[in-house]
């Protein structure tokens, strides 16, 4: 399933590349009409439609493009605009039309341009027949009057820095010089990059399309921004799937925390399926044996950074690397014996990296730190950064570190309350790490009209369409086409896993941890 995911992600790296040329073609401006919802105040009367044309490059003819122009500051309409680029598949079988289906992959600073394309493969036919299929980037992301801050490579790789006394000053330094650079190239831009102003946007997107209203698929940080829209624009949903939920009452900074939570339990459960698989792997008999060889392997990358591949490692990336592994338990396994063999001095294969660009970087933070106030003490992150290194030894000091919003601008507007009865689906693995079942409770309370789904054995972040569940996938399925959500909240039993290593016939990694947690890619 890992590598499916993965596989989504190279599409979609080429298909936006293909995208932006095409994108800075026409503009339209549109403004979403009059609302009944508590967000009303922003929309101003008038719409606009669209002038699609091709996209270019190798993109076939059956995905168009397009640009409009949105308010920067959706509370003043009449002010500066910005740029949100479209692509657009038309629903497949025009006399089942039922709308548009809009989507966002996740991030916060994931590119939605690809993904009609991407999905179109994987969605059932009867979806496509019904929906023209709307991909976006987010405001300031990829094509859509992008942001940039000036950061580096070294800057990026590790964005979540592992807390240590001796270099705690170092990274203050860093994560001030990070808020400065991106305060300072994007001027009064960087405090209107937020998720609020992104569902205004999707709104304008709606009115646009001449839609009463709009369906919707959100993954990871997609299904905060869909709650959010739910919240400002109660009457303009018309069918919501949520898949791998953000806890609204928790970003950013307690959301951040969570994955450091849940990835203990995650290395327990991946410790006691290397043990039972001793046979294959080698890399102990029993849960304690294979903990042990672990821990001495990221002792020994602290002293002397692994070289994997040409490409050199410490111990934090290889708490990391892990991380996001162990809910696919043979590709962790696979990846810790490279890791005994690169101890041992043994040639091994290049582990991937994923490294994000000064664009996914600035964009990400912007959400992140202007969606809600951090701490700016630094002795709170030193305080917490200490607690939870010992409370969660394999990322907990990472994610409760300092970090760039500690010295962000205040937010302009408060975070949005999500509270309402509003219809969706929210579908959720029960043993992802990433976004865990907790958040997906959690926005399932603030839901009040929703259903959950959780996938129980569940592995890995996204379920949808993913060959994950064929239960899960059935009622999401039923639920776009029919409009009727389950009488009740659903328990899904996961497809059988693949034989042990037979997701990849590499012998190296089977994918790079995402650096900016809610990729969903």
């Amino acid at each position: 399933m890992l590598l499916r995911r993965r596989s989504i992600s190279k599409i979609a790296l080429g298909v936006a590349a293909l995208l932006a040329p095409a994108l800075l073609g026409t503009t339209a401006t549109a403004t979403a009409a009059p609302a009944t919802g508590p967000d009303s105040r922003v929309a101003a009367p008038s719409t606009s439609s669209l002038t699609w044309q091709g996209c270019g490059g190798d993109l076939p003819a059956t995905v168009e493009c397009a640009t409009i122009e949105v308010p920067l500051d959706h509370r003043r309409p009449g002010g500066r605009k910005i740029d949100v680029s479209l692509s657009r598949i038309k629903a497949a079988d025009p006399a089942e039309r039922r709308g548009v289906l809009l989507f966002n992959p996740g991030g916060p600073s994931g590119s939605g341009l690809f993904y009609p394309l991407a999905l179109s493969g994987l969605l059932p036919q009867s979806v496509k027949d019904r929906y023209d299929l709307i991909g976006f980037d987010p405001r300031g992301v990829g094509a859509s009057s992008p942001l940039a801050c000036g950061t580096t490579t070294a800057d990026e790789r590790l964005t979540y820095r592992p807390f240590k006394d001796a270099t705690f000053a170092k990274d203050v330094a860093w994560a001030r010089d990070i808020a400065d650079r991106c305060r300072d190239r994007n001027k009064e831009t960087l405090r209107h990059i937020t998720t609020r102003n992104t569902a205004r946007d999707m709104d304008v997107i709606r009115a646009a399309l001449g839609e009463r209203r709009i369906s919707y698929f959100g993954l990871s940080y997609g299904t905060y921004l869909g709650s959010v829209y739910t919240q400002l624009f109660p009457q303009r949903v018309d069918r919501f799937v949520l898949d791998s939920a953000v806890d609204p009452k928790r970003v950013w900074r307690s959301m951040a925390q969570s994955w450091a939570e849940q990835a203990e339990p995650a290395f327990d459960r991946w410790t006691d399926w290397t043990a039972r698989h001793a046979a294959r792997y080698g890399l102990g008999d029993t849960p304690a044996e294979v903990e042990r060889l672990f821990w001495d392997i990221v002792a020994r990358a602290d002293r002397e950074p692994l070289d994997l591949g040409g490409t050199r490692f410490d111990g934090a990336e290889v708490r990391e690397y892990i991380r996001w592994e162990i809910t696919h338990p043979s590709v962790a396994a696979r990846t810790l014996g490279l890791l005994r063999d690169a101890v041992a001095g043994k040639p091994v294969p290049t582990f991937p990296t994923f490294v994000p660009t000064d664009n996914e970087l600035a964009s990400y933070l912007a959400i992140m730190c202007g969606d809600t106030r951090w701490p700016t003490d630094p002795a709170v992150y030193r305080a917490d950064s200490r607690r939870d290194s010992v409370r969660y030894p394999l990322y907990g000091d990472s994610v409760s570190n300092i970090f760039p919003c500690a010295y962000w601008d205040r937010p302009v507007e408060a975070a949005t309350k999500i509270d309402n009865k509003v219809p969706a689906l929210i579908v959720q693995n029960a043993w992802d790490s990433q976004t865990p079942l907790a958040a997906a409770i959690g926005l399932h309370r603030a839901l009040k009209g929703s259903r959950l789904v959780t996938v129980d054995e569940g592995q890995g972040h996204g379920v949808y369409s993913l060959g994950i569940s064929a239960c899960a996938d059935e009622v999401t399925t039923r639920y776009l086409i029919t409009g009727k959500l389950p009488s009740r909240d659903v328990t899904c039993a996961a497809d059988p896993l693949p034989a042990a290593d037979s997701r990849s016939a590499s012998p190296g990694p089977a994918t790079a941890p995402a650096r900016l947690p809610f990729s969903g890619r």
